[in-house]
């Protein structure tokens, strides 16, 4: 897209700031690579959080038709707006397990919540009784993240309430790896060893342990169900080896005035950045709101037909300044795009420089923009 100006006259009108290019394709492709991978497993996907961002009402019915059955999300609102739009024999699983009161809704649309705690146990377990059903669960355990699932000691009790209380249909047993993307760190073997105990303890309910980075640790990783995440949308399962994963996003955004400045001329707020000599500028029309952090300021930059083009001074709610001194004079005018994610700046190196992580910029990554899936 580079160089090319707005050529659909309901864009102008609409005043979008940019493109968003969501590739669903690129995105059932990683999801096949993923699920061939992780054979004879399962492969799910987690599509949280709107799909990292991306539109779960586009992405999670694409994920459907290529043949994935199995979808989690972080809250129960989540599920709920999903579950009409995927197949009947979907499952809809959520993370976060279920806050008091959405119980009943869950139960009569059939969402299986990942009960955390001997509470929410005790609460599904009485929706259970109380509906006369025998409702589905997945059951986390803590084993060594310290953040969601049955803490060691309380493994016995959640044995004996299994055996006694309400029947409850398990379908897995789980837990979340905190470091797969770092292959090498000790706590990925430190992990599975505590999961390989849960598994014998609760057998035979079937194993669900690997995220994008658990499934290239292996097949010791995969148990029956395998739930990927950021690699599903492009980001690199492990950021500091080669990304396996075809690209789903690019982000294109437009140019809304250019100016050449003198030396000592002052860029943006609190004249972070002074021109140390002549320059040529453009201003573009995002910024931290459209999901461009402003920790971007002095480090980031855009690129145009390849050539980096350096963020100057700090990044604005809705605009950002860049140097186009590199450029020939009339290369970039009003209108025109310039890439922020794309071929010559991946997801990663945009978030490296923003010292964060894809995961928050996908996430953030705005409504403004006008979105063109492919």
């Amino acid at each position: 897209m580079d160089g090319l100006q707005w050529q659909d006259g309901a864009i102008m009108a609409q005043g979008y700031p940019g493109y968003l290019t969501i590739d669903l394709q690129a995105l059932v492709r990683n999801y096949r690579r993923l699920a061939a991978l992780a054979a004879p497993a399962a492969t799910a996907a987690v599509v949280k959080a709107d799909a990292y961002g991306l539109g779960a009402a586009r992405v999670a019915p694409a994920l459907a038709e290529a043949g994935c059955r199995h979808f989690f999300v972080a809250h129960a609102g989540e599920a709920l707006a999903l579950r009409p739009l995927l197949p009947p024999e979907a499952q809809l699983m959520v993370l976060n397990g279920l806050l008091p009161g959405s119980e009943a809704a869950c139960a009569q649309a059939g969402i299986i919540p990942v009960l955390n705690s001997l509470e929410q146990l005790a609460n599904w377990q009485a929706m259970a009784a109380a509906s006369g059903q025998v409702l589905p669960a997945l059951l986390q355990f803590d084993t060594g993240m310290s953040r969601l699932g049955f803490a060691p000691e309380e493994r016995a009790a959640l044995q004996r309430n299994l055996a006694s209380g309400p029947s409850l249909d398990i379908r897995y047993v789980m837990s979340h790896l905190a470091c797969a993307d770092e292959p090498a760190h000790s706590q990925n073997a430190a992990q599975l060893q505590e999961m390989r105990k849960v598994a014998a303890q609760f057998a035979p309910i079937p194993l669900c342990f690997a995220n994008s980075g658990g499934i290239l640790l292996g097949p010791d990783y995969h148990g029956a169900l395998v739930r990927p995440g950021i690699a599903l949308y492009g980001g690199a399962p492990a950021p500091a080896a080669d990304n396996p994963m075809e690209p789903v996003v690019r982000l294109d955004v437009a140019v809304i005035q250019t100016r050449r400045v003198g030396a000592g001329a002052a860029v943006g707020y609190s004249a972070s950045y002074v021109a140390p000599g002549e320059a040529r500028l453009a201003t573009l029309a995002a910024g931290y709101a459209d999901g461009l952090p402003r920790s971007l300021s002095g480090r980031g930059a855009a690129y145009y037909q390849g050539v980096r083009l350096p963020i100057l001074g700090r990044v604005s709610m809705d605009s950002i300044t860049i140097d186009i001194s590199a450029l020939p004079e009339d290369a970039l005018k009003l209108g025109s795009l310039v890439e922020m994610i794309g071929p010559h700046q991946t997801l990663e190196m945009l978030a490296a420089d923003a010292g964060t992580i894809s995961y928050e910029i996908l996430t953030s990554l705005g409504h403004r923009y006008r979105r063109d899936y492919r």
